[in-house]
């Protein structure tokens, strides 16, 4: 099965998407998504199968939410720096 799926950028967060099934549109998103995402900037529309190749999600999970919810939610990548500097042992006190 194949969905054509309309892809968003977040005005909010850098790196974010939102997958939405076309023909469903974000009009009945839940109304929490939208605030936390924010306006919706349309960048591409694609059609999503199973087997498609995405960069950074698997379609199959895209593929899944898409056919559930009517849409998936794509987080930003988690940034090594700031794990890094999580576990990084202080060099001197700061006390």
């Amino acid at each position: 099965m194949r969905v054509i799926t309309e892809i968003f950028l977040s005005p909010k967060r850098d790196e974010m998407y939102l997958y939405v099934d076309k023909q469903k549109g974000t009009q009945k998103l839940p109304e929490e998504l939208m605030h936390y995402f924010g306006k919706p900037q349309a960048i591409m529309t694609l059609l999503i199968t199973p087997t498609t190749k995405l960069a950074r999600v698997d379609a199959k999970d895209v593929y899944k939410g898409l056919i559930s919810k009517g849409y998936y939610l794509q987080m930003p990548p988690v940034r090594e720096e700031y794990l890094l500097d999580l576990y990084r042992a202080p060099t001197e006190s700061r006390y």
